[in-house]
C-alpha cells in the first residue's frame, strides 16, 4: 500500500515542481523582454480558468490531445516510441466527414475514424513486426505521407463548393451537441475521457494489458512467461490507431462553427505531436493523461488572453508555452529513457 502511494505521489510532485520551474524560466524571459510576468500569468489563468467560458475552451482544447496522447502512451507502455498519431488524425477526420455525409449519424462518424485509425496504424505495425523497421523511422515517414495524401483529398476530393477555404461539412445530424452554448465545448470531451478510462482498464485489468506492459518492461521475460511480444506490438499499434483516429473524428464532428477541415488542414494539424508532450507529462498513464491534457488545454485557451490583456506578442506567448511544456515533459521523458535502457 505504501509503495502504491509513493508510486502515485512521486510523479505528481515531480510534475508540479517541473511546472513551477518552467513558469519561473518563462517569467524570467518575459521580464527580460520587457513584459510583466505577473500580468501575463494572471491573464493566462484568468483566460483559461477564470470563467465558465474559459473552462469550456480549456476542456475543448484538451479533447483531441488527450486522445493522441493515449496513442503515444499505449506505445510507450509496450516499449514503443509511436509518433504516428499525427498522420492518423488526418485520416480519422477525413473518414468521419465522408462517412457522415453518406449516413448522417454520430456513431457512423466515430466508426469511420476508428476504421481509418486501424488501417493506417496497421502499416507501421506490419513494418515493425514482420520487417523489423524501427517505429520511429516508419511513423515519421508515414506522417509526411499522410499529410500530402490527406491534403490532396481535402483540396481535390471533398472541397466545399460554396467555400473553397474548407471541405464539405459534417451534417447537422452527425455533430456532437454543444455542452455550453457560445463555446466550442461539445460532448466530444466525454468521448476522450471515456477512451482514457477504457485504456486504463485494458492496461491494468485485462490479460491483454498485462501482456502489453510486460512486453514493454522486458521483452525477454515476456517470452519466458509465454507472452508473444509481436502480438503485443500489433495490439499496441491498433489500439493507438483507434485513439488517434477518434481524435480526428471528434475534432470535425464536435468543433464549431465549421465542422469541417480548413484549407491546409490548419485546424487538425499538430495534435499528434502535442499528444507526445501530453503523454510524457502524464507519465504515459491514461489517468495522468486526462489531467495533463487539461493542463495543455489551459495553456492553449489562455494564450489569447495573454496577448489581449497583457499585451504579450503571439511569438512570445508560444515561446513561454514551449518552455513550460519542455520543462514539464522532462521527468516523463527520463522515465521513458530509463525503461528503454532497462529493457
Amino acid at each position: 500500500m505504501k509503495a502504491n502511494i509513493k508510486g502515485f505521489f512521486k510523479p505528481l510532485v515531480e510534475s508540479l515542481i517541473a511546472i513551477i520551474i518552467g513558469m519561473l524560466i518563462g517569467a524570467i524571459i518575459l521580464a527580460f523582454s520587457g513584459y510583466s510576468p505577473t500580468e501575463a500569468y494572471v491573464a493566462l489563468f484568468d483566460g483559461a480558468l477564470g470563467s465558465k467560458y474559459g473552462w469550456a475552451m480549456t476542456l475543448s482544447a484538451a479533447t483531441p490531445i488527450i486522445l493522441t496522447a493515449l496513442t503515444f502512451g499505449l506505445g510507450a507502455r509496450t516499449g514503443l516510441f509511436n509518433i504516428g498519431a499525427e498522420g492518423t488524425v488526418y485520416f480519422g477526420a477525413i473518414a468521419a466527414i465522408i462517412f457522415t455525409n453518406i449516413l448522417g449519424n454520430v456513431l457512423i462518424g466515430l466508426l469511420g475514424g476508428i476504421i481509418a485509425g486501424l488501417v493506417w496504424m496497421s502499416i507501421p505495425a506490419f513494418l515493425k513486426v514482420f520487417r523489423g523497421v524501427n517505429e520511429v523511422v516508419s511513423t515519421i515517414m508515414l506522417n509526411w505521407m499522410a499529410y500530402f495524401i490527406a491534403l490532396y483529398i481535402v483540396l481535390q476530393k471533398i472541397p466545399n463548393p460554396d467555400d473553397p477555404n474548407k471541405t464539405i461539412a459534417v451534417p447537422v445530424s452527425a455533430r456532437f451537441p454543444i455542452v455550453i452554448r457560445g463555446t466550442e465545448l461539445s460532448w466530444a470531451f466525454v468521448i476522450s475521457v471515456a477512451a482514457a478510462l477504457i485504456a486504463y482498464y485494458i492496461l491494468w485489468h485485462t490479460t491483454l494489458g498485462y501482456e502489453l506492459r510486460v512486453s514493454g518492461y522486458n521483452e525477454r521475460a515476456a517470452r519466458y512467461g509465454g507472452i508473444n511480444p509481436k502480438k503485443a506490438v500489433i495490439w499496441s499499434f491498433l489500439l493507438g490507431g483507434i485513439m488517434s483516429g477518434l481524435a480526428g473524428a471528434t475534432e470535425v464532428m464536435g468543433r464549431p462553427p465549421s465542422y469541417a477541415i480548413s484549407q491546409g488542414m490548419a485546424n487538425i494539424y499538430g495534435y499528434g505531436f502535442d499528444g507526445i508532450g501530453v503523454s510524457l507529462v502524464g507519465r504515459n498513464h491514461p489517468i495522468g493523461i486526462i489531467f495533463s491534457g487539461i493542463f495543455f488545454g489551459m495553456l492553449k485557451a489562455g494564450a489569447t488572453a495573454m496577448q489581449i490583456e497583457a499585451g504579450v506578442p503571439l511569438e512570445m506567448v508560444r515561446m513561454v508555452q514551449g518552455i513550460i511544456v519542455v520543462t514539464v515533459a522532462i521527468p516523463g521523458l527520463l522515465d521513458l529513457l530509463k525503461r528503454v535502457v532497462r529493457k
